[in-house]
């Protein structure tokens, strides 16, 4: 795959601060994409990732955005658009969960987690679509996880909030196609990343993964930045509403 295959092309990644969302980044800058990166409490971690995009000869810009408030929403693709004008590839990678059994989750935790997630990505996808549409298309991956699937303690809220946001993408896969919106979701397993070490008996999940992964290791950020952007080429035209596991064969055995 070239380098510079997103040569002049225009990305924004939402929680691009840190994880996933950092290597995602990194990555669309080596192949040529400029950048904005959305953040809401890493300012600092954001900044270091701008800086590491500019060393790369990219241009790139930074956004304060809670995923958790519509209007905030709102307002980033504002600022957006103000910068940038067009939008070709839109990384739906920012997350907020409340943890734990659901028997005691409360209603507000469940809401948060719901509206961090699946709202955002919602209303994000709406305003991606139009800045896209009229622009001849364009590419939207999301993040989702095993859990959407999978039993995980303590994961109902975030893992159907999740399974919410692999439903609506075959949705907006369909519904997007008519103006070459291509729209998929990645699904990682296990990640060695902050949010994965917040989670209940997360090195019991650790060591779980490693040893029932056929790779014999947990994945990276990078593991799963290299398949987000493959999705952003037109090498991946024909994938289209799809949940693409990527997770080291852990999900086979």
């Amino acid at each position: 795959m070239s380098n510079q295959i997103l040569k002049g092309k225009v990305a924004l990644v939402t929680g691009g601060s840190r994880g996933i969302g950092r290597a995602t980044a990194l990555k669309l800058a080596d192949m040529g994409a400029d950048l904005a990166i959305n953040f809401f409490r890493s300012r600092n971690k954001a900044e270091e990732t701008q800086k590491e995009i500019q060393a790369k000869g990219r241009k790139c810009i930074v956004i304060r955005a809670n995923m958790n408030d519509p209007e905030s929403i709102k307002k980033l693709f504002e600022e957006y658009k103000k910068e940038y004008g067009k939008l070709d590839i839109f990384i739906n990678n920012a997350a907020m969960a409340m943890f734990g059994p659901t028997a005691e989750m409360s209603l507000k935790g469940w809401e948060v987690t719901f509206d961090a997630n699946t709202r955002a990505y919602f209303l994000c996808a709406q305003e991606a679509y139009n800045l896209m549409a009229p622009n001849g298309g364009g590419k939207i991956v999301a993040m989702t996880s095993y859990g959407s699937v999978r039993y995980i303690p303590g994961y109902s809220a975030l893992g159907s909030s999740k399974a919410a946001i692999e439903a609506l993408t075959r949705y907006l896969g369909v519904e997007f196609a008519p103006k070459n919106i291509n729209v998929n979701c990645v699904s990682g397993g296990a990640v060695d990343t902050d949010s994965l070490r917040v989670l209940p008996n997360s090195q019991i999940i650790v060591d779980e993964s490693i040893k029932r992964t056929p790779a014999g290791r947990i994945g990276t950020p990078e593991d799963i930045a290299k398949v987000v952007c493959f999705l952003c080429t037109d090498e991946a035209e024909w994938i289209r509403g799809q949940t693409i596991v990527a997770d080291g064969g852990f999900s086979l055995i």
